[in-house]
């Protein structure tokens, strides 16, 4: 992918107000994918376009997390931060791509004001990865947005929940 700067600032720059409704729009997204909060939305409600969008939005955030000079992913990580996201266990597959990553089961009460999903003892999982920022924060915009594209192109959650936060020490060393 040659992931760097500049790239990573294009794809911000592009799809940085994208949300279900401009997938739609845009032909991302077929007419009537499932409801969010319901299933998962698979391959035969994306277009080839959304297709190729998911997956790039994959590789770009296994990038962020995980590149360095090996899969051509050129940064200086200067501090360390650490992601946390929390969603159905049923729902983990479509992340299945990511490595290193620390799995924790939890159990979710969020109550839909819709209705449509809310959650009484759900089987949640709460995904943990440690990874490397740079200068700016963009790693962190980078994040959130490929979280948001993949959350509206596959995930299928109201809301995915997700934080990142300063780590001041860590056991990682490299």
């Amino acid at each position: 992918m040659g992931l760097n700067s500049q790239i990573l600032a294009g794809f911000l720059e592009r799809y940085q107000t994208y949300d279900r409704a401009k997938l739609l729009h845009h032909g991302y997204l077929l007419p009537s994918p499932p409801a969010k909060g319901t299933d998962l939305i698979g391959e035969e409600h994306r277009t080839p376009a959304g297709n190729n969008l998911l997956q790039q939005s994959k590789d770009i955030l296994f990038g962020l997390l995980y590149g360095d000079e090996s899969t051509h992913a050129h940064f200086e990580r200067i501090e360390r931060e650490l992601l946390t996201f929390t969603m159905p266990r049923f729902k983990a597959v479509a992340l299945d791509f990511m490595k290193a990553s620390t799995e924790l089961s939890a159990a979710g009460t969020w109550q839909d004001p819709d209705r449509i999903s809310d959650d009484t003892r759900a089987d949640n999982v709460i995904i943990e990865v440690e990874y490397g920022e740079i200068k700016g924060e963009l790693f962190g915009h980078g994040i959130a947005r490929c979280l948001s594209l993949i959350n509206n192109l596959e995930v299928n959650e109201q809301i995915l929940y997700a934080r990142m936060i300063d780590i001041d020490q860590s056991t990682l060393i490299e």
